[in-house]
């Protein structure tokens, strides 16, 4: 008995002095995560506005956001897509966010936002739209991006502006680069991995160097390292969606990487994946290039703006497309593959 009781209290003690360890280790994160980020809260709508460390927090006052957030109108929207609508919020003469501000509707929004968060607070890459920080209410959500001047890549090849200016080969080929980089960064460097799930033109954005930078998670879902598939939630956006996809619900890495090749026959021909001539005559921009590739003719799609431009490295781009766009998924690239085949099209390394 005597034995039983000694081991009885050692047991005890070992158990206490677990608990009181979580304890302290929880405070220690609490106090780290609170040093990295700053937390307002918002008396008038009983909301919470989280910053993340960054050289702009000092710009940015919790009341004075929520005040300029009030009076958001049609003349400050800068985009819009199924999760909300961004605005752009100009602090003063040389601070502008783009703030996207995400409806609650439902719970899967809801999860969604939560997801965007746990993605994007750390990453810092810069072919990465960097989140500043968020915002969040019983009425909404707000998400605050760094605000990128030169907007998206689908507005640059499908805008209808009358002053637009063409996009040269050297720039298209460097947002093929950029935004290739960015998406590996997604798949391959950060832990718990990330699939994108809704890579397209509209959520590449170009800064003031039109440098790529990859954009729009809230329909990004974390996976564990080993695990293959993600969830089977139905996200994306038709013309760009892998074939699988219909199948199989599923979205994966490799079903981003179709995604990319279909961005890449925009760079390459300037149009839209489900363009109203496609929409005629019952066909979509992939099929219509992998008709005119079999029959050798590739410079029958080129964007007529590229006329004159480097031939072969063009073909490469094609033929790099066209692996990305491979019906079954195991012969598809990686994004790490696809970074490699762009980055050898040129010898000199692209910045």
């Amino acid at each position: 008995m005597g034995n039983a009781r000694i081991i009885a209290f050692y047991v005890t003690i070992c158990c206490i002095a677990f608990v009181i360890s979580k304890i302290i280790i929880s405070v220690l994160l609490y106090r780290r995560w609170k040093r990295k980020n700053m937390v307002y809260a918002d008396s008038v709508s009983g909301g919470k506005m989280v910053m993340f460390r960054s050289p702009l927090i000092h710009s940015l006052q919790s009341d004075a956001i929520f005040k300029k957030t009030l009076k958001f109108s049609s003349k400050d929207v800068i985009g819009s897509g199924g999760f909300g609508t961004v605005y752009r919020l100009t602090v003063n003469d040389s601070t502008a966010f783009a703030v996207k501000r995400l409806h609650r509707g439902t719970t899967e929004v809801d999860r969604g936002f939560e997801r965007e968060l746990e993605a994007m607070g750390d990453i810092k890459h810069r072919n990465i739209v960097t989140l500043h920080g968020y915002y969040t209410s019983s009425q909404y959500n707000l998400l605050i991006y760094e605000l990128m001047p030169n907007g998206s890549l689908d507005t640059f090849l499908h805008g209808k502006s009358v002053n637009k200016k063409n996009l040269d080969w050297p720039s298209r080929y460097k947002i093929a680069v950029g935004a290739a980089r960015g998406i590996a960064y997604l798949h391959h460097d950060c832990i718990p991995h990330i699939i994108h799930r809704d890579i397209k033109s509209s959520n590449i954005l170009l800064d003031q160097n039109m440098e790529a930078r990859v954009s729009d998670f809230g329909l990004a879902t974390l996976m564990e390292a080993e695990k293959t598939h993600v969830s089977t939630i139905v996200a994306g956006t038709f013309g760009y969606l892998a074939p699988e996809y219909f199948d199989t619900g599923r979205a994966t890495a490799k079903g981003d990487v179709y995604s990319f090749g279909v961005v890449l026959l925009e760079l390459l021909t300037g149009k839209r994946p489900m363009d109203e001539a496609f929409l005629e005559e019952g066909t979509k921009l992939v099929t219509w290039v992998k008709a005119v590739m079999q029959d050798k003719r590739e410079e029958y799609v080129i964007d007529t703006s590229l006329e004159g431009c480097p031939i072969n490295e063009i073909n490469d781009v094609f033929s790099i497309a066209s692996m990305c766009l491979e019906p079954e998924p195991s012969k598809r690239p990686t994004m790490t593959e696809v970074v490699k085949m762009l980055e050898l099209i040129k010898s000199e390394k692209v910045v």
